[in-house]
């Protein structure tokens, strides 16, 4: 690997710091909204304008792709390094937006970017044009500071346009692309830092299994003197899963759930509990009392690294004002189970399906319908392209990089699924960014870190890279 001073790279970045900034603000004036059926137009110029950023920065692949069933388009980017030993990296992110518009309490109109106190604020400024652009300055000033003509890397990049909207012809992209999309290294620019001053890397986000349980009795609404306590009454089956769902330690009582959890190390334990986690301020954005989980774990414990069942809806019966004294003829259920490293989606499915229809009396029939499905993903501690991760943040910071993991889900389980590489998260974005908020804003100085991290990366993967994936 040829060495080069930090400076070479923080000189480059610099001198094209502004130029770098006009463009990612001519991006983000296109109101890229997936969801908004009126918009669909502005995610196609969206993908254009993408494309053809990305061949005027040097890569000599840069298409449109389109979806299945007139889905909106992705981008793909791919720049081969020349070396015949270089491992392959395929970069994730996403350049669809969440709706915004003034009257939603945004200062500014949230496309059209503003400057101001080094922040950049518009829709998309972070999540996620901001963190796919950085990409673009960050090849260039790796280039620059190593004299190469291509990259220390065979670089390829993926940028969806329906992440906003759940993903629902992502899935089928990537098999229908799987030979193109090929790669070692997955990389996802769609996630954040815990702090400004408090750099982190992500080392895994948990999947999900969402359900609706339907619950039936009674042909239709019943009088409740005339046959309640003689017939089953749905409402009462569902108030009684609901009280089955945890055990009194809170953990989730469906047989078989756990099987296969990869469990928290002794380090990993450590490494959370070294995070400047202030509890009470914690609960403060979540508008919670109290906090409570699975005994045994601490909060961030239970967030990040824990599987844990919601009831996110109970409905059935007389919901009106006043009374109405009846056994209603139905009632339903919604549930979201998150999932970690080691749970199969299909045995959770079926674990549940079989936990409810164990419980229910007969006279009451059910169906359960899974709304959506998402697999965890976990890249171990040791891996060596985790710790060219972490090399390289700390190069750009300039401090020690600590870890975090992501409590939502997301699709890089579906890369790392059908391509069978590991998943890797970097990101520079903190909360108080505002994803899905109004005001939504980027940190100058830290997609500047963003730019940097990405210039040294290529090269220190390419030097460390390790084909068995341990270190």
């Amino acid at each position: 690997m040829t060495t080069f001073p930090d400076s070479a790279v923080r000189d480059f970045i610099a001198e094209h710091r502004t130029a770098f900034l006009d463009d990612l603000a001519a991006w983000l004036r296109i109101p890229s909204v997936s969801a908004d059926p009126d918009r669909a137009a502005a995610v196609r110029q969206s993908a254009e304008w993408l494309a053809a950023k990305l061949g005027e920065t040097g890569f000599p692949v840069a298409e449109v792709w389109e979806t299945r069933d007139g889905g909106l388009p992705a981008v793909f980017a791919e720049w081969p390094s020349g070396d015949a030993d270089a491992p392959t990296v395929l970069v994730y992110g996403h350049h669809d937006v969440q709706p915004a518009a003034r009257e939603d309490g945004w200062a500014t109109d949230p496309f059209e970017p503003v400057v101001q106190d080094g922040r950049m604020f518009a829709r998309g400024a972070a999540d996620d044009k901001g963190q796919v652009f950085f990409h673009t300055l960050g090849v260039r000033a790796h280039l620059a500071a190593t004299g190469r003509t291509a990259p220390a890397v065979n670089l390829k990049l993926l940028i969806e346009g329906e992440e906003e909207s759940g993903s629902p012809n992502f899935g089928a992209l990537i098999r229908d692309r799987a030979d193109r999309l090929a790669a070692d290294v997955v990389m996802i620019s769609d996630t954040g830092m815990w702090a400004e001053t408090t750099p982190t890397v992500c080392t895994g986000m948990r999947g999900m299994v969402e359900l609706q349980i339907d619950l039936f009795g009674p042909a239709q609404d019943i009088h409740s003197g005339s046959f309640g306590g003689a017939v089953p009454n749905p409402a009462t089956e569902a108030a009684r899963l609901v009280a089955g769902l945890h055990d009194e330690d809170r953990r989730v009582a469906v047989p078989g759930f756990y099987d296969g959890v990869v469990e928290l190390t002794a380090e990993e334990r450590g490494l959370f509990a070294e995070l400047p986690f202030d509890e009470s301020e914690w609960l403060g954005v979540a508008k919670s009392r109290a906090t409570l989980g699975e005994k045994g774990f601490s909060t961030l414990e239970r967030i990040w690294a824990r599987p844990t069942a919601e009831v996110n809806g109970v409905y059935g019966g007389y919901t009106g004002p006043g009374g109405k004294t009846i056994v209603p003829a139905e009632a339903h259920l919604k549930l979201s189970f998150r999932l970690v490293a080691g749970q199969d989606v299909e045995r959770v499915r079926q674990a549940v399906a079989d936990w409810v229809a164990d419980r229910l009396p007969a006279g009451i029939r059910h169906s359960i319908t899974f709304t959506g499905t998402t697999r965890p993903c976990l890249t171990p501690l040791a891996h060596p392209a985790l710790q060219s991760v972490v090399r390289s943040m700390g190069r750009a910071f300039e401090q020690k990089i600590r870890f975090t993991r992501e409590g939502g889900s997301g699709p890089a389980a579906d890369l790392q699924d059908v391509l069978g590489a590991p998943v890797l998260f970097l990101g520079i974005s903190v909360p108080s960014d505002g994803w899905h908020s109004v005001n939504e804003k980027v940190e100058l100085d830290l997609l500047a870190k963003g730019v940097e991290t990405s210039a040294y990366l290529w090269g220190d993967l390419a030097e460390h890279w390790n084909p068995a994936g341990t270190s």
